[in-house]
């Protein structure tokens, strides 16, 4: 096991949250997959977190809703927090507000009050006295955006918040945010299945303001990542460079533009070593042309 996991441990490469935002790992951990339906004991996942911080990674993406319904609130920050005792320096901690588990569902909500009240919950929950990346979940179509932001905003203006960020979100509604408060990423779905990112403009626009682009779900979520173990095109890619299709799939992302940080998630530490060691495939302009032409078959 232990000459297996030296193979997987990648020279972690940094970039940085935003243009005043602190260095992360190219790659960082996405935290959900360790707390919604299918969680892995306590002990593994706490396991998870250490083996991505051994790897090199310094990010941490959750959400106070990562977990199984409202009863279950903040589950996956307070685990965040357990594994991070006397290792929290070592890490950048972006969590979520404005989402809701009645009976397990996913709702949102942006009323001031709310991300207000969960701003506090994080804070407990994550033991810290300010959060490090506090980021909207999504728009609220029921409560204006500028409303939702200034709470953002205010949060950070009494010093419980550092940087904020937007998940699910598009171009004008980002810059609609910078006009109240800073943002340092943008969080939006990206994967072979759901390239919106790179047509909506949003990974662009991220790029030339140099705001940190996190794809969640660069795998396909818990349905699609199964799936590209059996990718015959994108498999045949990666034996070629006797790496992981996984691997090669956040290289990729990482090849496309130098603000993208994927956060993939992970029940295994065997996953988020290879994940991590994605930092390490430098691909080259040709190599990413012929991973878009085995993504698009």
């Amino acid at each position: 096991m232990k000459p297996q996991r030296e193979k997987l441990m990648a020279t972690m490469h940094y970039r940085r949250l935003g243009p005043d935002g602190p260095l992360s790992s190219a790659v960082g951990l996405g935290g959900m997959l360790l707390s919604i339906s299918g969680r892995p004991p306590e002990d593994q996942g706490i396991a998870v977190i250490h083996a991505a911080i051994e790897a090199g990674v310094s990010l941490i993406d959750t959400a106070d809703c990562y977990c199984l319904d409202q009863r279950d609130f903040n589950h996956n920050e307070e685990l965040i927090a357990k594994a991070l005792k006397g290792r929290r320096e070592q890490v950048t901690v972006a969590t979520k507000c404005g989402c809701r588990r009645p009976g397990g569902a996913w709702t949102v909500d942006g009323r001031p009050s709310a991300l207000t009240q969960a701003a506090e919950a994080s804070l407990k929950a994550l033991r810290v006295d300010v959060i490090d990346v506090l980021q909207l979940h999504a728009p609220d179509s029921r409560v204006p955006f500028t409303d939702t932001v200034g709470a953002l905003a205010r949060l950070r203006e009494q010093g419980k918040v550092r940087h904020v960020g937007l998940c699910n979100v598009t171009v004008p509604q980002v810059e609609q945010a910078r006009q109240t408060v800073p943002i340092v990423s943008v969080q939006n779905r990206w994967n072979i299945t759901d390239r919106s990112p790179e047509t909506s403009g949003v990974l662009d626009y991220c790029t030339r303001h140099g705001l940190a682009f996190l794809p969640f779900s660069p795998f396909g979520g818990t349905l699609g990542a199964p799936a590209l173990s059996k990718h015959k095109h994108l498999g045949d890619e990666a034996r070629k460079r006797r790496i992981s299709p996984y691997r090669l799939l956040i290289a990729w992302m990482l090849a496309k533009s130098p603000v993208v940080i994927p956060i993939p998630g992970a029940r295994r530490t065997e996953s988020i070593l290879d994940d991590a060691a994605a930092a390490d495939e430098q691909l080259s302009d040709e190599e990413v042309k012929a991973v878009e032409a085995a993504i698009a078959k």
